[in-house]
């Protein structure tokens, strides 16, 4: 009868023991998962010198897909990193363009920006319903050959909630990107193929010329 409380003291520290472990695992699976993929889908606002651009976004680590609000040929832009290309797609004719990967064009999605030697905390901010913390961001990209590396400063407006950049602006205003209605979620593998019906608008030009050059003769 004495060792009955032993026995369940040594359960009640065996159930707590496993109960820390079952925690400890999930939250380290949790980190590995963010570490190993950013997915999620926004409607994303870019404005350069004064010019306003729409789009919305699918992202998942080296690809992404834009679908613009744009009136344009051009709706929807594929990127593949991961093949160093960028298809251009031209629904209304149903054909496509593809030209070489730009990587000024890859989204500034992470917590730390590339080339970042220093960040600076200057307050806090509720943006599209998230509370946000305002840093300050110093970034160095590399000049050219013989000169030294290019500053350059930028507000990072960083939700605590979902640790991801709301909005980047450069410090002299001239470039801004916001994200709106963001929602971490898996994206469809589907959004980075090429259509099935899409034919490349090259093969489009080289009909066209073949055409007109029948016609002279």
């Amino acid at each position: 009868m004495r060792r009955a409380p032993v026995l369940q003291s040594c359960s009640s520290m065996a159930r707590r023991m496993w109960i820390r472990a079952a925690l400890a695992a999930i939250l380290w699976g949790l980190g590995a998962a963010g570490a190993w993929a950013l997915e999620f889908t926004a409607d994303q606002i870019t404005r350069v010198d004064g010019r306003t651009r729409k789009a919305n976004i699918y992202y998942r680590d080296e690809m992404w897909r834009l679908e613009h609000f744009d009136p344009g040929p051009v709706n929807v832009t594929i990127v593949r990193k991961d093949k160093q290309v960028m298809w251009l797609l031209l629904s209304r004719m149903k054909h496509f363009k593809t030209v070489p990967y730009d990587p000024e064009q890859a989204p500034k999605v992470t917590e730390r920006l590339e080339g970042e030697v220093a960040r600076e905390e200057i307050g806090t901010e509720v943006l599209d319903g998230h509370p946000t913390t305002l840093y300050l961001v110093t970034v160095e990209k590399p000049g050219e050959t013989g000169a030294a590396p290019a500053t350059e400063l930028y507000y990072q407006w960083l939700a605590t909630d979902i640790r991801f950049p709301l909005k980047l602006a450069k410090k002299d205003g001239n470039w801004v990107v916001e994200y709106k209605h963001v929602k971490l979620r898996a994206v469809s593998d589907l959004l980075f193929q090429l259509p099935v019906n899409f034919r490349p608008l090259e093969e489009f030009d080289d009909r066209s010329r073949d055409k007109l050059r029948g016609g002279k003769m």
